[in-house]
């Protein structure tokens, strides 16, 4: 009895100890087409293909979605943001670790839209296999990743040239 009592201890100790889980599919991608400028807003291409995303990830269970305080990240991420009757939540692309925290809190899906730069880091901190890099003119990529799974999955939103 004493044995078992220890082992139960040991085993609430263990499961109390282990990371939260991640959120149970994260789409990350690059936010799409921009206009030229500052901070710019999305091309008009960019907002063609973000009303995509609308169709392209609207029934897959996204239950939050994440953006960089950028005019383009957020604009790519609204249309599903509206359609879901969600709200585009800003992240610092300089603090990583409060990203996952916050992906890892979901119970669901989200979706995190990022830049040429911040994607490869982003799927790979979730466990997803390095892809890219990215260059500048790489738009419309979701990549999937799934917690536990090191493969990763790709949609293709707009058309490459």
């Amino acid at each position: 009895m004493r044995k078992l009592v220890l082992a139960l201890a040991i085993a609430s100790v263990a499961v109390a100890s282990q990371p939260a889980m991640a959120a149970s599919k994260i789409y990350v991608m690059r936010h799409l087409q921009k206009a030229d400028g500052n901070d710019p807003p999305l091309s008009a291409e960019g907002a063609a293909n973000a009303q995509k995303l609308v169709t392209i990830l609207g029934k897959r269970k996204i239950k939050a979605i994440f953006a960089t305080p950028t005019r383009r990240a957020v604009e790519t991420g609204q249309p599903l943001a509206k359609a879901l009757k969600l709200t585009v939540a800003s992240y610092d692309p300089r603090d990583p670790a409060a990203l996952k925290k916050a992906v890892d809190a979901i119970k669901g899906a989200a979706l995190i839209i990022g830049h040429s730069n911040t994607v490869p880091d982003i799927v790979a901190q979730f466990g997803g296999e390095r892809v890219g890099p990215l260059a500048d003119t790489d738009y419309g990529t979701v990549f999937i990743v799934t917690p536990g799974k090191t493969k990763v999955e790709r949609i293709e939103v707009a058309p490459k040239r």
